[in-house]
């Protein structure tokens, strides 16, 4: 399928305003808002509980499997459904409410129970926000992409320092529950403010028709997705990449809290350059791969991370390490928007929710597969040997990337 045949729109797009995207970047926020507080928990709730490494990275491998389950159904039920603010709302919700159940928790095992609701709800924001942006801004898909993924950069980088600074304060039972408000907050706005676009939609006569392939049409049309080699070799790539973040988040702060021995304040800012220096990069990605080619974009980000990865392994222990690790930010979290929009330009309409859900059930089970992972390694052969394991993963992504079909981007023209 090439490029053409998959991001030109049957009908004129009106020029819109970005502020919609800046809305939906802020529910975005929210979702890894979350998870990135829950980083910076995992250290004391892993002393507090007696557990290893192992048991730690099993705890975020069963919300990413749980997600890798639940990815491709969510995204065929929003294909068919729609509703996309209240969806977009739901999955605010549904994300923060387990996180409070953790605060009153004192067992490995309800501990497991609630990372798994978590991943079952985050994937419901996915297939819903991103064909919705790309539908919306066709031609400025990769730009459209990028300040969708500054918003979860903006809740990983924020969250840490936050979080950080209120357990100076309170302990971490108290934060979770201190922590659900936001998202509380936040599902209200994108529920108004969604629903008042559509009605501007309709009475200006935007407003799409509900999808007209449902039961045995959807799922045919899906097996054709399937049988996409370049949404098959994006999603395992972007599988192996996401094994590579997966395991960073988790054994970073693990090996700043324990090796290092910085208090949590410290190690919420380490986190926050980490993502911070994502945030930059995000948007200069996005317009590039408009212009140029998202593969370009992708391998170069991708060798650049597997480089950085291994410099860190001779720089442990020393200030030289935090330094690697924004670095190391800025070229990790640049591609996540600019995967989204290959995928994206490979899809036919209508089935952008579906491809989405292909894609981050892939990413679930990198993101699942990672932390235990590398904790088994972390255990043999001691923390530092994640690392070197990560710079292993990248490396393969790389190569997937690769050995993706070309001719399916065309560069927006000046």
């Amino acid at each position: 399928m090439t490029s053409t045949t998959a991001t030109a729109p049957t009908q004129a797009v009106p020029r819109r305003s970005f502020g919609e995207v800046w809305v939906i970047s802020i529910g975005h926020a929210l979702t890894h808002w979350y998870p990135a507080t829950f980083y910076l928990l995992l250290p004391l709730i892993g002393k507090e509980l007696g557990l290893s490494y192992s048991e730690i990275g099993s705890i975020l491998t069963c919300q990413y499997a749980a997600g890798a389950i639940a990815n491709v159904p969510g995204g065929i039920f929003v294909d068919t459904v729609g509703r996309k603010g209240l969806l977009m709302a739901v999955s605010l919700c549904w994300i923060g409410f387990p996180y409070l159940l953790m605060g009153v928790s004192h067992t490995y095992w309800m501990m497991l129970f609630c990372a798994t609701l978590v991943g079952i709800g985050n994937n419901i924001w996915h297939p819903t926000a991103i064909p919705w942006l790309g539908d919306r801004f066709p031609d400025r898909k990769g730009l459209a992409m990028s300040f969708h993924g500054m918003g979860a950069n903006v809740g990983d980088a924020v969250a840490p320092l936050v979080i950080g600074s209120l357990l100076q304060l309170y302990n971490w039972r108290t934060v979770v529950v201190l922590n659900v408000v936001p998202g509380i907050l936040v599902a209200g706005l994108i529920l108004f403010y969604i629903g008042r676009l559509q009605n501007a939609d309709a009475r200006a006569g935007h407003a799409k028709d509900k999808p007209e392939q449902l039961g045995a049409e959807r799922l045919r049309m899906l097996g054709e997705l399937l049988r996409n080699r370049a949404l098959v070799t994006l999603s395992i790539g972007s599988a192996f990449r996401s094994m590579t973040q997966g395991a960073l988040l988790t054994f970073l702060p693990l090996y700043l809290a324990r090796v290092m021995g910085y208090p949590s304040l410290w190690i919420g800012g380490c986190m926050f350059a980490l993502q911070a220096a994502g945030f930059m990069a995000a948007p200069i990605a996005g317009h590039l791969s408009d212009r140029i080619g998202r593969r370009q974009i992708i391998m170069s980000s991708m060798s650049m991370t597997g480089v950085i990865i291994l410099a860190m392994t001779f720089a442990g222990g020393s200030s030289w390490f935090v330094f690697l690790v924004a670095v190391l930010g800025f070229f990790l979290f640049a591609v996540r928007a600019v995967l989204q929009a290959w995928l994206l330009d490979a899809t036919p309409p209508g089935m952008g929710g579906s491809a989405i859900g292909i894609l981050f059930g892939a990413q679930a089970v990198g993101m699942a597969l990672g932390p235990v992972s590398a904790g088994m390694v972390a255990d043999r052969y001691g923390i530092m040997a994640a690392f070197y394991f990560l710079a292993g993963t990248i490396i393969i992504a790389n190569l997937l990337v690769f050995i993706t079909p070309s001719g399916l981007i065309k560069p927006r023209e000046n």
